[in-house]
């Protein structure tokens, strides 16, 4: 399994490469922002036409993780769709693929601002999840503790052999964790804006995503 495994609030996770955490010792892996549908709802609001697979090369993806980590439940913590009509086109096949995926675990939708209300596929459907110690939410709460959220897409710029590279990566501080986006169609706040800078403590890190998952301080404006 390619990921980097740390301690968070007393819980031992796993950042996979993909951009999923997961948690062993309660067989759950989460996933944040997979807006499925996203080329759907461009297209549909007279925006430039993209290539109608995001959505299938968002669930290949994660298909690859349930393969591997067998989880017993899936947290999907909020903007799991671009937006409800997004929900609503899905294509058959693609719902029966969520199906197949969702079949003998326990699958949680938490609410995000891209998709606030119920969708009408199986699971739960939830604001927030408690999970021994730790909260999940959408967005970051910057009185929480021990919480687990998404909505902002963190990516991190940095500089390796003289190129400047951007890559999707989870920002971890002793109060939270903010995954990157799942969906293979989204865009991405740098480490280094204000938003970010003041939910994540002086000396957090970011976990960069990709091949293999390393570990580096948050990078921030000097």
């Amino acid at each position: 399994m390619n990921g980097y495994v740390f301690t968070f609030s007393g819980a031992e996770l796993v950042a996979l490469g993909s951009g999923a955490l997961w948690w062993r010792d309660h067989g759950l892996l989460c996933v944040s922002d997979l807006h499925l549908g996203k080329s759907e709802r461009i297209a549909r609001r007279g925006g430039v036409s993209l290539p109608p697979y995001d959505t299938r090369a968002t669930l290949d993806r994660l298909a690859a993780d349930l393969d591997s980590c067998n989880p017993a439940t899936v947290a999907c913590i909020g903007d799991s769709f671009d937006d409800l009509e997004s929900a609503d086109a899905l294509p058959e096949y693609e719902r029966l693929w969520i199906a197949r995926l969702q079949a003998g675990r326990e699958w949680i939708w938490i609410e995000g601002n891209h998709d606030p209300g119920p969708v009408a596929l199986g699971g739960a459907h939830h604001a927030i999840l408690r999970v021994g110690p730790l909260t999940f939410r959408h967005i970051a709460d910057p009185a929480a503790q021990a919480e687990v959220s998404g909505h902002y897409h963190p990516k991190v710029q940095l500089r390796l052999r003289g190129r400047t590279i951007a890559r999707p990566a989870f920002l971890v501080d002793r109060d939270r964790i903010i995954l990157p986006a799942y969906g293979v169609y989204t865009g991405g706040l740098r480490s280094d804006a204000g938003a970010l800078c003041s939910l994540m403590r002086p000396d957090a890190i970011a976990l960069v995503t990709g091949s293999s998952v390393y570990p580096v301080p948050m990078p921030r404006n000097a």
